[in-house]
């Protein structure tokens, strides 16, 4: 009988696990339905930040979208980084930004490059996750699958119109988007201090 039940929780056990890990696939996430650019233009500070795997901005980390007269998306951003382990910088990064899929407008893929020689250059996805264009903002990046779908290497940023936070009923829904890109827990606070 008890090697009957233990055979019996390692099925459960083993069931919720395949579960969980099905709700981290990152093409299941849902990003923000009908995301209208015009609305998300302007100014943006973070709040909180999930980072990659090497260099990224640190704190002070604000971004301007701006809308083209062909009505694509650009971004300037700015924040402070630590270069050599000593050297901390405020470094400006410029982003352009495609859509790859018209009939789903909150999935960008970002070009972007550093404004100096020391910052790195490339390409990531740029998922709004959600907004409600006027208090916060939810982004998200994969940047490397693993080969059950979920995430290898990604990051994500909650940015706020306002660089002194949220109001709580605004962090409660960014909790609950948190644990549906599978990255509640992981979130830093970002420092607004004004320095860059």
């Amino acid at each position: 009988m008890g090697s009957f039940k233990l055979a019996l929780l390692l099925v459960f056990v083993s069931c919720v696990e395949r579960s969980l890990s099905a709700s981290c696939i990152v093409d299941s996430f849902s990003v923000k339905e009908d995301f209208d650019p015009k609305r998300y233009a302007g100014k943006w500070y973070a709040l909180q930040k999930k980072d990659p795997e090497g260099l990224f901005l640190q704190d002070n980390i604000s971004a301007e979208y701006t809308i083209d007269d062909d009505g694509s998306m650009t971004a300037s951003s700015r924040g402070r980084v630590t270069l050599f382990g000593f050297w901390v910088v405020c470094a400006d990064m410029a982003a352009q930004y495609s859509v790859p899929d018209p009939t789903t407008p909150g999935k960008m893929f970002m070009n972007y490059q550093g404004l100096a020689s020391y910052l790195s250059s490339g390409g990531d996805n740029y998922w709004v996750i959600d907004t409600d264009y006027d208090n916060y903002a939810i982004t998200y990046a994969c940047r490397s699958l693993k080969d059950d779908g979920s995430c290898e290497d990604g990051y994500a940023l909650v940015f706020s119109r306002n660089p002194r936070g949220l109001p709580p009923a605004i962090q409660r829904v960014v909790r609950q988007k948190q644990e549906e890109i599978c990255m509640v827990g992981q979130f830093q606070p970002v420092l607004q201090s004004g320095a860059c």
